[in-house]
């Protein structure tokens, strides 16, 4: 099946043959679908703050030691889909077509002067008609003028502010990052994974914003441009699971998803990490709510750090029935982690303990799209909370699809985590990821249908692991931009 040359390209990628091999397999046999208990919520897995609880925590987050906070910002994305619809408008536009107005070409092109990137230079006054919104469409996505079609959309200008100042999406997460993430020594640590293409993309729009805004804010940033790993890629097959191969004859690999960026936050030293994705940033007024929360995020995610601290060194002082009791009534009811029989109890739970520990916001969902919470078993009969995508949940199975509507929130990418153990090592994060939480999915090259090999999600199955809290968040602090119009809405808005 593999010819020298196809074991020369995978070696040259940092893959093996037998993760190769791994992988084909894999396509053959599928990934089993989770055993879910009930959908996460309020009355149980989904914790909801009051006033006194929220304060709490904000004030935790204050206080508490942290050997260092790091912003994590996946961004490695091109702005392509967010474009999607605007680029099939150009299209009938350049065949020689009429939009009517309720095209995304047109809204784009109608409310032109409302995008943060809008020029009167550029795009001159809005006019209704096709030529007119061919202009507009060429323009913002070609060479003839913004080129945005083939950009990160990390700098894509969002925002147009009173003073002029038009800010991209990444030069909000560095204004969001001085706010919440601000270490003890007045440094903001940020890690945006990109694409290499990108770096230069990426750079200048940091270089045009880094000194005025350190001086503004009184910060040091401190920005690692990150990479997914080319070893991380998957294998792509043909539809009867045979390695896919090119028009030359080589082999096809694929991203695998965010599920490969675990490496990337594996890299990262420092104890107390936020991850966002680059599109959900809002203007700079809505800011205190988003920290508010971004902060009791972490205040609950360090409190919960420090209570596991102390159990496991009770545990290891000396395990009684009367501990082992408190610490399994804790588990249940801070991660809905319920542990079956077994000879060792205070072993099982002590091992339960020593792990990386993430606190994800919950949004009530609204119909936006996004990760569901759910209590779930494992293999061994343990039930955990986990953050699942429709994709794994098998909808002819009448129960689990009867949980999958109770679903009452989704998640926003919006996640504390702690990284380190009692005492002070980082935990290996790969060891921490369910290898069967990946999904199958269909996509196409050159014409042809291939199946594609999405790894675990780095927040689905790649935190699997993971010790678990979820606590509701307003929607005030979601405020994706999928598609472009997205930028019309309130919070995008002056």
């Amino acid at each position: 099946m593999y010819t020298q040359d196809d074991i020369r390209q995978i070696e040259e990628r940092g893959t093996s043959m037998q993760t190769v091999e791994a992988q084909v397999e894999r396509f053959a046999k599928g990934f089993p679908w989770l055993d879910i208990v009930a959908a996460a919520t309020p009355e149980a897995g989904i914790n909801v703050l009051d006033e006194k609880a929220l304060a709490e925590a904000v004030a935790y987050a204050d206080s508490a030691k942290v050997a260092g906070k790091c912003k994590f910002v996946p961004a490695s994305g091109a702005a392509s889909r967010m474009f999607k619809d605007i680029f099939a408008g150009m299209a009938k536009l350049e065949e020689g077509s009429s939009l009517d107005a309720d095209a995304a070409a047109s809204k784009l092109a109608a409310k032109i002067k409302d995008f943060a990137f809008y020029t009167d230079e550029m795009f001159g006054e809005p006019e209704d008609s096709d030529a007119y919104r061919l202009s507009v469409t060429q323009k913002v996505l070609t060479d003839k003028g913004l080129g945005y079609g083939s950009k990160p959309k990390g700098v894509i200008r969002f925002h147009r502010y009173a003073d002029g100042e038009c800010r991209t999406a990444f030069a909000e997460h560095l204004v969001e990052g001085q706010d919440y993430m601000r270490n003890a020594d007045g440094s903001v640590n940020l890690t945006v994974t990109i694409s290499p293409e990108h770096k230069e993309l990426f750079e200048a729009a940091y270089a045009e914003v880094k000194e005025k805004y350190e001086a503004k804010y009184g910060v040091k940033y401190n920005i690692r441009f990150t990479y997914q790993d080319k070893a991380t890629d998957t294998i792509a097959v043909d539809m009867e699971n045979k390695p896919f191969r090119t028009a030359e004859g080589t082999l096809l690999f694929r991203p695998a998803g965010h599920g490969a960026l675990i490496h990337n936050l594996n890299k990262v030293e420092e104890e107390l990490v936020s991850i966002k994705n680059i599109d959900n940033v809002a203007y700079e007024r809505l800011l205190p709510v988003t920290a508010q929360y971004k902060k009791a995020l972490m205040g609950k995610c360090l409190m919960l750090r420090d209570q596991i601290f102390k159990y496991i060194e009770a545990l290891d002082n000396g395990a009684t029935e009367a501990l082992c009791a408190e610490v399994e009534a804790f588990m249940q009811k801070e991660f809905c982690v319920t542990l079956p029989a077994c000879a060792d109890k205070a072993a099982a739970l002590r091992e339960k303990l020593n792990r990386p520990i993430r606190v994800c916001g919950m949004v009530r969902n609204l119909g936006e799209p996004g990760g569901g919470p759910f209590i779930v078993r494992d293999a061994q009969g343990a039930t955990s909370l986990q953050i699942l995508e429709s994709v794994q949940i098998n909808k002819a199975d009448e129960a689990a699809s009867k949980m999958l509507s109770e679903a009452t929130h989704f998640n926003p990418v919006d996640i504390v985590c702690c990284l380190k153990d009692k005492d002070g090592k980082n935990f290996n994060l790969l060891e921490h990821v369910d290898d069967n939480a990946g999904f199958i999915s269909s996509k196409s090259f050159q014409g042809r249908e291939l199946k594609a090999l999405e790894l675990p999600g780095l927040w689905n199955g790649a935190m699997s692991d993971w010790n678990t809290s979820f606590i509701e968040v307003p929607v005030e602090t979601f405020n994706p931009v999928k598609v472009v119009l997205d930028l019309l809405r309130p919070a995008h808005q002056a």
